[in-house]
């Protein structure tokens, strides 16, 4: 009965792999490379979420996860993460969430994280999951999530007319900030909605106001390096594309390299792109990011426009500005 009920979950929970497809969701197809990277992503983030809501446990879970292939096993980490906030909100009985961040989702907490953020774009708000016990200085990865999740399933409405990815911000209460980290997911998603084509995805942060550009620029510098699909030839036009803002491509290069150096899930294209973006390979660009990471033990950041996640960011690509010798951000 465990396992009817279980598979009864998976396909009531879980999105067709079509949904993921670059035809349906009218993405741009760059061709047959591009287009396996982003349709070999989606299906391996409905693997983990899959997995998830059909075992209910983490570490039945972990047990299938970790036969996948590495460039990819972070993603279906991160749809596990979505499955497990799924089954607290609507079991109305927590915990598996937590046992998950604790266990054997910690390596991957970047990605569980954004995962959190997809969970909630799918839940009414009474059932959203609570953030109040997440680590102080990642949490916004959870409003990184919602926006890639608005931008990728509602594309019109958030890339092509630029609408601003406002309900968790308004439903959670989190300020003026939750904005900018939704924007940063939404710069991720843009690396998806131009099929990995670098120069259509710069065309694109373009078309957005310049006061959003910096993150949605550090949005898709982390899916570049994360997600790949580019060559060093398209990084660099990247790169000079972004203009003012290639030190925020750099910092969400930098943190895709440590989400990826921190999960042992380096691969070729990581350092690809952080050697274009960073002028670093994946294990110093990752340990450049470690060590900026401020201490949030001491209480809450100084602003709340400015929580504990945006001083981590800014300290991070002041970094690359000096050493690009720059005399700092603009």
């Amino acid at each position: 009965m465990a396992s009817l009920t279980g598979a009864l979950r998976r396909r009531v929970l879980t999105p067709d792999i079509s949904e993921t497809t670059l035809e349906t969701r009218g993405f741009h197809d760059k061709g047959p490379a591009g287009r396996s990277v982003l349709e070999t992503v989606g299906a391996s983030f409905l693997a983990g979420l899959g997995d998830a809501v059909e075992t209910a446990s983490p570490e039945r879970t972990d047990a299938r996860l970790t036969a996948l292939s590495t460039r990819y096993q972070g993603f279906a980490y991160e749809g596990a993460a979505m499955g497990f906030a799924l089954l607290d909100a609507l079991s109305f009985r927590g915990g598996r969430t937590r046992r998950f961040l604790d266990g054997p989702g910690a390596p991957h907490v970047y990605m569980a994280y954004v995962g959190i953020g997809w969970a909630m774009a799918r839940l009414p708000k009474p059932l959203w999951p609570g953030t109040g016990d997440l680590d102080p200085v990642l949490r916004w990865l959870v409003h990184d999530g919602y926006g890639f999740h608005q931008a990728y399933f509602h594309t019109e409405a958030h890339v092509h007319r630029r609408e601003r990815a406002t309900g968790a911000a308004r439903r959670t209460g989190d300020g003026a900030y939750a904005l900018r980290a939704a924007d940063q997911g939404i710069g991720r998603a843009l690396w998806f909605v131009a099929g990995t084509d670098a120069e259509r995805a710069a065309a694109l942060v373009e078309t957005f106001p310049r006061e959003r550009r910096q993150d949605l620029y550090a949005g898709l510098g982390l899916a570049a390096t994360y997600a790949g699909g580019a060559d060093e030839e398209e990084l660099d036009a990247l790169c000079e594309r972004a203009g003012e803002h290639r030190w925020f491509l750099a910092q969400g290069s930098a943190f895709a390299a440590e989400a990826r150096v921190r999960a042992g899930l380096v691969v070729p294209h990581t350092e690809t792109a952080t050697r274009v973006l960073c002028s670093l390979d994946a294990e110093k660009a990752a340990r450049l990011s470690r060590d900026h990471r401020p201490d949030a033990s001491a209480g809450p950041a100084p602003s709340p426009d400015r929580p504990w996640y945006e001083i981590w960011r800014v300290s991070v690509a002041e970094e690359f500005a000096h050493r690009g010798g720059a005399g700092g951000l603009s």
